[in-house]
């Protein structure tokens, strides 16, 4: 009785938790190390590096900028970089079993892969975002607009390959692989130049946010503002709903 009386009248019992401090510590560790973090920073110091010349070749040019941020950072940058960080941030362990430690803790498995995608998406964010927008700025410094609408369309893009690439890391021994060529082959490529894949590509579904930010018909998708979302929220938490699943299925195959 009176520890049912001790329990009304302080804290309500905690619910399960969403995010776990300690896996997330674990997880940026692992994809912050030296090598993999000089990855990451190879693509952004490149698109740093073509804006600088551009702005130093053309001057201010509204065109170029958005076919370099279209073509080169939201095309490409993004969805590579969302391979590494979606993908290492589960597979490497899946791989080399050391997941099964993870699992054996009272850790749930839906806040373990919910921790790894916020990872995986602040980690996404953290090396698209700042550049692309500082990149907007040197070739767009008359209407910063532009900068802006790319920077949002990366952070939105970023969530839903985080989800993507995470999932492939639960699925699949050859996510890596995978998601290289679903980057490189489907987003970059079909992505930019195939009419029906276009419907399908993330690029297209984030592009349709940048659309209606930049204004004045410079930024195009060939998805509606209000099919992009749609499509971008629920591919986002389909993938993430079914790498929940797959990680119970792991479980249990290993107990």
């Amino acid at each position: 009785m009176s520890v049912t009386t001790q329990n009304r009248a302080g804290r309500a019992p905690a619910g399960p938790r969403l995010y776990h401090p300690t896996v997330a510590r674990l997880t940026r560790r692992a994809l912050l190390g030296r090598r993999r973090a000089l990855i990451l920073l190879a693509l952004p110091v490149l698109l740093l590096i073509i804006a600088a010349l551009v702005r130093f070749q053309a001057g201010v040019d509204d065109r170029a900028a958005v076919e370099i941020l279209n073509g080169f950072a939201l095309a490409a940058m993004v969805p590579l970089i969302g391979v590494v960080a979606g993908t290492g941030a589960i597979a490497p362990e899946i791989d080399d079993g050391s997941i099964a430690h993870l699992l054996a803790t009272p850790v749930r498995r839906s806040t373990i892969v919910l921790t790894k995608l916020v990872v995986a998406i602040g980690v996404t964010m953290l090396f698209t975002v700042p550049s692309i927008l500082l990149a907007g700025v040197l070739l767009n410094e008359n209407g910063r607009r532009i900068a802006v609408a790319f920077a949002v369309a990366a952070a939105i893009a970023s969530v839903a390959y985080g989800a993507i690439f995470l999932l492939l890391g639960v699925i699949s021994r050859n996510a890596v692989v995978i998601g290289l060529i679903y980057a490189l082959v489907w987003e970059a490529l079909f992505g930019q130049l195939v009419p029906g894949a276009q419907t399908l590509s993330v690029q297209q579904w984030s592009l349709s946010v940048a659309a209606r930010i930049a204004e004045g018909g410079m930024v195009t998708s060939e998805v509606s503002l209000t099919l992009g979302v749609v499509l971008l929220c629920v591919t986002t938490g389909a993938a993430t709903w079914y790498a929940m699943r797959r990680l119970r299925a792991l479980t249990m195959t290993g107990e």
